[in-house]
């Protein structure tokens, strides 16, 4: 499949006809030879293919870190994309210099990816944060010269006091003065071309985040009719009445940033830091998330314990909703006809009564495949569960949500003994299996221990320790 796609390339615009499934790292390294940017992984897990993605947004200039190797150049259109050589200037810039003086770079292979994503972290943030940064190289791997040092080197770009921004950037160099023209610019790209609503019923291949299916089979969508959902479905996310609306491209990133914007009750930070690495957060969509219909994927157990609603999309705009918890019918398996797509996932704004929690176990702490994971949201009024919903990943061939144990605790009280029934309750409802992330009896023991955690995490007032015995 052809398509015509403008973009600019650090200070250069770009037009070319090149199949739109052709995933950005190659078109820079094999077309535009700007080797800079590394191929190792090709599953956004190393990050030595990392580039910046900058559009405009309600009239800003907005940059973010995305994995090359899993972002197709169709969704680049009308976007500005700097690589490690749109960062270089005719002298090494403050956070280049920062790596050579606190011997952050050996090899140098994973180097240029950790420049990149140290400065989408700058252009994000107006004050320096020592635990922000190094989140943002969270998703970057060096596999010889070892952490501390590249810890120490972002510490010396900027002033902890200064107050960061798009200006003072280009002043200290660490972004080239070109950046300031690139708003213009992309302004003189014009409109990009806009989708028939009725073509995406047409057998074509709709891709999403991408960030599972550009790992599975990229030569395979080479040869498919392709088609960002994104340009039919724009993200965005609103507060409508009592419910938080949510458009199925919306990245878990911008979920992150909107709930924190609006100081919503509902604390998912945790959660976020154990998803995946910030430029994967930055691509993988919530529609991606739900259709990829994995049994423990963290953001569709989260959605589960909110009962969220899915909203359909088919032909000749009609939809249809349907609860999250009734959507998956088996392994990968959905309640979903060929001819719809998701549009929206809406659930209950939280209130003052609202309690979420989120725990997982896995074989790394941070950025790994849950071995079982669970979530909880109560309404709890005088320490008296109005409410309850709780889901678990990693015990059931689908993202389950613990029906049986969720009527139990409605209307309980909150107790040792709630909880130890619960838990008998909810090792009835589960069906694990022994594979490679752990025997039936280790994730049955894990999901037990794990709802004990929900509530000592939630009420450690009134949950003792006595509950583990």
């Amino acid at each position: 499949m052809e398509n015509n796609i403008t973009f600019i390339l650090n200070n250069q615009i770009i037009r070319t006809d090149l199949n739109p499934a052709t995933v950005l790292l190659d078109f820079i390294r094999k077309d535009k030879k700007l080797t800079g940017t590394k191929e190792v992984c090709k599953e956004g897990d190393c990050g030595a293919c990392s580039v910046l993605l900058g559009e405009v947004i309600e009239g800003n200039l907005q940059y973010k870190t995305i994995n090359s190797c899993l972002y197709p150049i169709e969704k680049i259109k009308g976007k500005h994309i700097v690589t490690i050589e749109g960062l270089n200037q005719d002298e090494l810039n403050p956070i280049q210099e920062s790596f050579v003086n606190e011997g952050a770079s050996q090899c140098g292979f994973c180097t240029p990816g950790f420049i990149v994503s140290s400065t989408g972290y700058l252009l994000n943030t107006d004050k320096f944060d020592n635990e922000d940064a190094v989140n943002a190289i969270a998703g970057n791997i060096c596999r010889c010269t070892g952490y501390q040092s590249i810890k120490r080197a972002l510490t010396n770009v900027v002033d902890k006091d200064e107050v960061i921004n798009f200006d003072l950037l280009v002043k200290k160099g660490i972004i080239p003065p070109y950046f300031k023209e690139i708003p213009e610019k992309i302004k003189s790209l014009g409109e990009q071309d806009k989708v028939d609503k009725e073509d995406i019923y047409n057998n074509i291949q709709l891709v999403s985040g991408g960030t599972d299916l550009f790992v599975q089979k990229p030569d395979e969508l080479l040869n498919k009719t392709f088609q960002i959902v994104e340009s039919i479905i724009p993200p965005r996310i609103n507060i409508i009445e009592n419910q938080i609306v949510i458009s199925g491209s919306t990245t878990v990133n911008d979920l992150q940033k909107f709930i924190q914007l609006k100081n919503i009750n509902l604390k998912l930070d945790s959660l976020f830091k154990l998803f995946a690495s910030l430029p994967i957060r930055n691509s993988a969509t919530l529609a991606g998330n739900i259709i990829n219909a994995s049994p423990i994927a963290d953001l569709t157990i989260t959605l589960l314990a909110l009962n969220a609603e899915v909203t359909l999309l088919k032909r000749k705009s009609d939809k249809r909703n349907i609860q999250l918890n009734k959507f998956y019918s088996g392994y990968k398996t959905l309640n979903k006809n060929d001819d719809e797509i998701i549009q929206e996932i809406s659930f209950e704004l939280p209130n003052t009564i609202s309690q979420f929690n989120f725990e997982k176990v896995s074989k790394r702490t941070h950025l790994d495949i849950a071995s079982v994971n669970t979530a909880i949201n109560l309404m709890v009024e005088k320490n008296k569960i109005i409410e309850a919903s709780i889901s678990a990943g990693g015990v059931s061939p689908i993202p389950f949500y613990l029906e049986k144990t969720s009527k139990f605790l409605k209307n309980s009280d909150i107790s040792n003994q709630t909880v130890i029934e619960a838990v008998k309750i909810a090792s009835t409802e589960i069906s694990p299996i022994s594979d490679i992330r752990g025997s039936v009896e280790y994730k049955t023991l894990l999901l037990s221990q794990l709802l004990k955690a929900h509530f000592i995490e939630l009420f450690p007032e009134l949950i003792t320790p006595e509950v583990f015995e």
